[in-house]
């Protein structure tokens, strides 16, 4: 009998730990997980929307040459947690033209750089996109809402560049704003760096981060 009674005694012993762990265990699974990662098609504020793609049915944005942030292409951060990884693409932008096409006069070497600025205009990355143009097979895409054949514009995205831009935590907002472009034609090249004037074009903007928690709200005074 005494046997048993140690034997029970040292059982209990034994399970008391396990069962222990396991609350434990338990306890920490009810913490709350941290959000996952969201990603989703960023909504800013095109100074310059050049229009709606016939084929890809992207939203393509002028980005204009300038130093102010508050006048370039801005795209509002949503509550989030630690950094924001930013991601579009960047493309030349070409003024499509038939008769020089026929002419064999229609050679092009686009290089654009853009700048990714804070709200306070640190500037956070350079970005570039070179292209050449030749036929209208080297266009992206062409524009609907021109007064052209087929009701597209005469101006086209050509080129594309992914660009991901890592985004600290701390900010709410960022800028796009052009620096330069370069046209190389076949009898000689124009730099373009007039604020307000169209440097490159943007498509396909989206935002990956982590969504930050939802505030509790007060308790209730009884």
């Amino acid at each position: 009998m005494r046997i048993l009674t140690a034997l029970v005694l040292l059982t209990a012993a034994v399970a008391m730990p396990v069962e222990a762990q396991r609350a434990t265990t338990r306890g920490r699974g009810a913490t709350a997980a941290a959000p996952a990662t969201r990603t989703e098609p960023a909504v800013y504020a095109c100074p310059s929307l050049l229009g709606d793609g016939v084929q890809t049915k992207r939203v393509f944005c002028d980005v204009l040459a300038g130093r102010d942030t508050s006048e370039g292409i801005i795209i509002p951060l949503p509550p989030h947690t630690g950094p924001v990884t930013l991601r579009f693409d960047l493309h030349n932008r070409h003024t499509y033209s038939e008769e020089l096409i026929k002419t064999n006069r229609a050679y092009r070497h686009h290089t654009a750089t853009i700048g990714v600025l804070t709200a306070d205009n640190t500037l956070l990355t350079r970005a570039v996109v070179q292209s050449e143009f030749r036929t209208a097979a080297d266009l992206v895409d062409r524009i609907s809402g021109g007064a052209g054949p087929g009701g597209v514009k005469a101006v086209a995205p050509t080129g594309t560049e992914p660009i991901t831009v890592m985004i600290p935590a701390t900010e709410d907002s960022i800028s796009i704003l052009g620096e330069k472009l370069t046209v190389v034609r076949a009898d000689g090249t124009d730099i373009f760096t007039t604020p307000g004037r169209p440097i490159a074009i943007i498509s396909n903007v989206t935002l990956e981060y982590r969504p930050a928690p939802a505030r509790r709200a007060p308790a209730r005074r009884r």
